[in-house]
């Protein structure tokens, strides 16, 4: 049986509903209206499409109304719109294919990294920063629509990245037979399970090579492969390279953004 909404919880929805209206009239008063829906659509439209272009000019126009005021501390209240604004890149992401737990912890990431952040102008840049790579996620994942069942199975696998993997324990997940998930599994992915899952892998390991202090030694021990020598083959099949050569143009890279 639900209880009964305290007084304190009373109270407190009233506050909100006051403090709406309040922000409302003086919104109306100096003709200032909300950064439109029409401009998060089209943040929303080009992650979820994986536009990487596109969300790089969306996000260099100049605003068609002004943010919300979530706090009266004007960087809290930046630091407070840029997570309501992940918020919006991350559904749109899991909508464009992303998996649901890459997507939420890229965004927790970024969310702990506004924390640090000092001034309006480097959140600015965090936030364009943000919308780029959520759309570059949702490029490298396609905007694939499986069945429910490879659905569970998939976020099954990247959930279990740093665990042994069985096709058992998969297929118990999707809550179908074995011999059914594997067929499934291919006609819908293009690839085997175990083809996915080491795909997946070297994935998380380009990841961890590329913004994390890890050894690929380590690296391969996490991602559950049987030895170094194992680890690096299967990182060349995928990528044409060793991690260690990854690792030295992935940092190239990043010196060269900044």
């Amino acid at each position: 049986m639900k209880e009964d909404i305290s007084e304190k919880e009373k109270t407190a929805a009233l506050l909100a509903e006051n403090r709406g209206e309040a922000a409302l009239f003086q919104r109306r008063e100096n003709l200032q209206k909300h950064t439109s829906y029409a401009s998060e659509r089209m943040q929303y439209e080009a992650i979820k499409n994986g536009q990487v272009e596109r969300i790089r000019s969306v996000m260099q126009r100049e605003p068609d109304g002004t943010p919300g005021i979530l706090s009266k501390d004007q960087l809290r209240n930046s630091k407070n719109m840029f997570i309501a604004g992940i918020t919006l890149f991350t559904r749109a992401a899991i909508e464009g294919g992303v998996p649901e737990e890459t997507a939420y912890s890229l965004s927790d990431g970024y969310i702990q990294t506004v924390e640090e952040c000092v001034d309006r102008d480097s959140i600015e840049k965090l936030s364009a920063k943000a919308a780029e790579r959520f759309a570059q996620e949702v490029r490298k994942y396609g905007n694939p629509s499986y069945s429910r069942a490879i659905e569970c199975a998939v976020r099954y696998i990247h959930l279990h990245l740093h665990n042994p993997i069985t096709l058992e324990e998969v297929s118990k997940a999707a809550g179908i037979s074995s011999s059914y998930l594997s067929r499934t599994f291919r006609k819908e992915t293009g690839m085997s399970i175990v083809d996915y899952i080491q795909k997946q892998r070297i994935e998380a390991a380009c990841n961890m090579l590329s913004y994390s202090d890890y050894t690929a030694s380590q690296i391969g021990e996490y991602l559950c492969f049987s030895n170094q020598s194992y680890f690096i083959r299967i990182f060349k099949k995928f990528t044409g390279m060793t991690p260690a050569k990854y690792r030295k143009y992935s940092v190239r890279g990043r010196i060269k953004s900044h």
